[in-house]
């Protein structure tokens, strides 16, 4: 049985930038096995399974190379980029069934596909001396008055505030003790980020999530929801009732991405977080099952 695969790059208008993900319409017959191995063979840092739903327009399962997480930013954004390109859905709201919970889908005329995340959760901080060594740096690259801290708005990652690009491009991790210190917190990976950047973009950030089989990605939608109530929390943000962000990641890999968060704020409680961009399709691949 052959299963064909859309490729897609989110966060970008470019081909040649964005978090590339697998996408796999009506793959309601494919067992959680099937999934896995298609999503390795895809090679991707992560595969959607699009699915039928009766408590949701459609279910989403989200398989990296070795393991299925419960959320996944840029592989949403592609499903419904190929959905819509495939005149399977048109311009409005939808929802989706996760294993992070039903979470809106919005597509817009404009081609652009934004996506509810959970209300942040804060978890416990993390000391920077335990940190610094897997990024192969010393404590005092990291802002003083950030603490390091685990946060989810669907999956958990450790947030790690750095004071310069040059501190961003030059971390050396080891991926290694990135991976036993994500299983020692429960959590997919470190999210690590710098406000030294030009007008017009809110930070810049890598991603590391060796322990699912993701060295370094190039687009996280969720680690960067995230990220925006991390910076709403420590003040980093405006105070509007609806600051919006525009974040960069990816360009130290030459894959340049661009991922728009927004925050629905009131009387300083976070509301809703939404994430977002646009999507290029790439092509497509057949999977041979046997």
């Amino acid at each position: 049985m052959k299963i064909e695969v859309y490729k897609v790059n989110s966060f970008t208008k470019d081909i040649d930038g964005g978090n590339a993900a697998g996408v796999v319409l009506n793959s309601d017959k494919l067992n959680d096995d099937q999934m896995k191995y298609i999503a390795k063979k895809v090679g991707f840092s992560e595969t959607a399974f699009v699915k039928n739903s009766d408590r949701a327009d459609f279910e989403l399962k989200f398989f990296t190379p070795t393991d299925e997480v419960d959320l996944c930013g840029h592989a949403t954004i592609a499903a419904f980029s190929i959905l819509a390109d495939k005149n399977l859905i048109k311009a409005g709201l939808y929802t989706q069934k996760t294993k992070a919970g039903i979470l809106n889908v919005e597509v817009r005329e404009d081609n652009q596909i934004l996506m509810d995340q959970k209300v942040p959760e804060y978890f416990q901080t993390i000391p920077k001396n335990e940190i610094a060594h897997s990024l192969g740096v010393e404590v005092e690259a990291f802002v003083e008055n950030l603490p390091i801290e685990v946060v989810s708005t669907g999956l958990k990652d450790i947030f790690i505030a750095v004071k310069t690009k040059h501190d961003l491009y030059n971390l050396e991790p080891n991926m290694s003790f990135i991976s036993k210190i994500s299983k020692k917190y429960d959590v997919t990976g470190y999210h690590v980020f710098t406000l030294d950047v030009e007008d017009g973009f809110s930070a810049e950030c890598r991603n590391f999530a060796p322990l699912y089989g993701i060295n370094e990605e190039s687009a996280t939608g969720t680690s960067n929801g995230a990220l925006s109530c991390y910076m709403h929390k420590y003040d980093l943000i405006g105070h509007g009732n609806n600051p919006n962000l525009s974040i960069k990641q990816g360009y130290f890999m030459n894959q340049k991405s661009i991922i728009n968060s927004s925050l629905t704020i009131d009387k300083d409680h976070i509301q809703s977080v939404q994430v977002g961009g646009y999507a290029i399709s790439t092509g497509h691949i057949n999977i041979e099952l046997q």
